[in-house]
């Protein structure tokens, strides 16, 4: 118990006197982990869009196929990834294997089946109410995925905040891709991994800290730009 609160007394030294390494951990995932919500949503999003207004064969079976592939264990992602990136690879003459680079990939690959499964329940819904409207106006395909993705834009940011929330805990495909490297890949949650393994909890315990105070820093940024709670007005 005594080691437990020594260790919760170092971390909160480090954090107070902005120790670097544990800075320029903290900054690298979250650049990773923004890097990765933000090109997932870029194809999750439209993807949604395009899922809850198309009319095609075997349109239940790619939902459910998208739905289940939610559930992806990242380390099976890991490994396709360092396979493809690995010098044996068919993308190994790149160079991106333990690099930041492989762990956005990775992350990519993970967010973008949640993040548009939960943009095209959204959507879903909306279009809905918007069918006659834009049907009856005569848009394009393309004008109604940009109408429906601007009016459900709240929802979608909710969508982008349960990305990032699973981004940034994400140890698994990060381990495999990145390596875990000193001043390189490491990032949040594989240091926290080490550092617990080694028995230094300060800097484990001050990375757990950082990161719980990141999420719910996104988080409530989020909910200020989404506007879902307006103050009323006497």
């Amino acid at each position: 118990m005594l080691e437990i609160w020594l260790g919760i007394k170092s971390a909160f030294w480090l954090i107070v006197t902005l120790d670097a390494d544990l800075i320029e951990i903290a900054c690298r995932s979250l650049v990773v982990t923004l890097s990765a919500v933000a090109i997932a949503a870029a194809i999750a999003l439209p993807l949604g869009a395009w899922l809850a207004i198309g009319r095609y064969r075997f349109r239940r079976l790619v939902i459910a196929v998208l739905n289940a592939l939610m559930g992806l264990p990242p380390v099976v992602v890991g490994l396709v990834v360092y396979l493809m990136l690995s010098r044996s690879g068919p993308f190994g003459v790149m160079g991106l294997l333990f690099t930041p680079w492989a762990m956005i990939i990775a992350q990519v690959i993970i967010l973008t089946p949640l993040i548009a499964s939960i943009a095209h329940q959204s959507i879903r819904d909306l279009w809905a109410e918007y069918h006659d409207l834009l049907i009856s106006l005569n848009t394009s395909r393309s004008q109604r995925i940009k109408t429906l993705l601007w009016d459900s834009r709240r929802a979608l940011l909710t969508a982008a905040l349960a990305g990032f929330g699973r981004g940034i805990g994400e140890v698994g495909a990060i381990m495999i891709v990145g390596g875990n490297i000193d001043h390189a890949t490491r990032v949040m949650t594989t240091a926290i991994a080490l550092e617990t393994s080694k028995g230094d909890f300060a800097l484990a315990i001050g990375l757990g800290f950082v990161l719980i105070a990141m999420a719910f820093a996104v988080n409530i940024t989020i909910h200020m730009l989404s506007g879902t709670e307006v103050r009323d007005r006497w």
